[in-house]
């Protein structure tokens, strides 16, 4: 299985993402030699949400339709908090996240992303963080949420804020070649 130079990584988005929750591991993620799709609902660009007015757009390279779990090592879910409430009505989008964490393999959600965590009934029992004003939210989902940076729960990768996105790109990293490491000697 791939290191992470070798890894295919999606980051599963739309309008309102928060603009460096996904530019910051997507840039980490390339720099790391990570081959990594934005993937969203539709073609074309989706526009982030940079702190309190519109930012960028990034142009989308896969559309969900277009993709499966298996063709990927790693899924980063970024937050904002337009980004993640649109997906989680999207059945589509609540689909590929729950069967992309079945695969066992890295799925990392930052801010309010883990609301998409929520909507697969993925929290339940899993020690968790998230932004401050999902707390509560993350909470009656079942999960053990902790005011860290970054944690890891199995496969299971969450963070708080843009602040931690430098411990929640490590981590990602390691996890894919963690994750690697461990297919290769089960093989």
């Amino acid at each position: 299985m791939p290191a992470i130079n070798q890894a295919r990584i999606a980051i599963l988005a739309t309008d309102g993402f928060e603009q460096s929750e996904l530019e910051v591991p997507l840039k980490k993620l390339r720099d790391a030699g990570a081959t990594v799709d934005v993937v969203s609902l539709e073609k074309g660009e989706i526009k982030g949400w940079d702190q309190t007015d519109w930012g960028n757009k990034v142009p989308v390279d896969k559309t969900l339709s277009e993709v499966a779990p298996d063709q990927y090592d790693a899924l980063v879910l970024p937050g904002g908090q337009i980004n993640p409430d649109k997906l989680r009505v999207e059945s589509s989008a609540v689909d590929f996240v729950k069967n992309f964490y079945e695969t066992g393999k890295p799925l990392a959600a930052i801010c309010h992303a883990p609301w998409l965590l929520i909507e697969a009934g993925l929290v339940k029992g899993k020690r968790a963080t998230s932004f401050k004003s999902i707390k509560t939210d993350m909470i009656n989902a079942g999960a053990n949420w902790e005011d860290k940076m970054t944690v890891q729960d199995g496969n299971m990768i969450t963070a708080r804020k843009p602040d931690d996105l430098e411990s929640f790109v490590s981590t990602i990293i390691e996890a894919v070649e963690g994750g690697a490491a461990q297919r290769s000697a089960a093989e």
